[in-house]
């Protein structure tokens, strides 16, 4: 049980960090200046009308996806709280699927680094479309199950918003790489140990579960 709290509280604590960070970011964007923070290194796009409308569209509206992980994930909030449940699960969903997955298509094709880049950002935005999408299909069939760990699929891609920007200082502190090696390196890291650690959280939870019924069975048939 301790180890359960300890967990969430470290859990909270590391998205509770990212969300601030995100939202002073989200702040100095909503100043339309054109030289902070990212926007330094994508001075050529600027004036491409669809990358820099794509671009706010993403900034303003991913926070939205990114703060879901504070209720979504909660046993308690979901029993004492269901219809906020389903109103925030049914904002992440059209913030992902209607608005994000077409604008993050757009950012990936523009992407710096070349080619791995691109594809490392495309790649990204269709597994997030995808596994959403398919937490939504689930859910409406009632399986209950899958929902959730597609849903865990989904928001670690989400949590790469903040990952992302974590591997970009480890990686240039660590080995001090050329910009454009940096951003294909981190294009990568920003997601793909995000999935391993979900697919490795879904198989822990899937065996506990499996423990716990094989041990509550047996004590039956005693």
């Amino acid at each position: 049980m301790i180890v359960r709290i300890v967990q969430s509280f470290i859990a909270y604590l590391v998205l509770s960090v990212g969300t601030f960070l995100m939202l002073r970011m989200i702040i100095d964007y909503s100043s339309f200046q054109t030289n902070i923070h990212f926007l330094e290194f994508k001075q050529e796009y600027l004036h491409i009308p669809i990358w820099k409308t794509a671009f706010y569209i993403h900034v303003f509206s991913s926070i939205l996806a990114l703060a879901a992980g504070f209720t979504q994930f909660s046993a308690h909030f979901l029993h004492h709280y269901r219809r906020a449940h389903k109103l925030i699960g049914k904002i992440y969903v059209v913030d992902i699927l209607i608005i994000n997955f077409p604008v993050g298509l757009i950012m990936g094709a523009y992407a710096n680094g070349l080619w791995p880049s691109k594809l490392a950002f495309i790649l990204l935005d269709c597994l997030w479309f995808y596994f959403t999408y398919k937490a939504l299909v689930k859910v409406k069939k009632g399986d209950i199950a899958a929902h959730k760990r597609y849903m865990i699929r989904s928001y670690a891609l989400t949590f790469s918003a903040i990952t992302l920007r974590t591997w970009k200082v480890i990686l240039l502190q660590t080995f001090h790489p050329d910009p454009l090696t940096l951003y294909m390196i981190d294009a990568w890291m920003g997601f793909v140990p995000n999935l391993l650690f979900a697919e490795w959280w879904i198989y822990r939870s899937s065996r506990k579960f499996i423990k716990t019924r094989y041990t509550n069975t047996a004590k039956i048939t005693r």
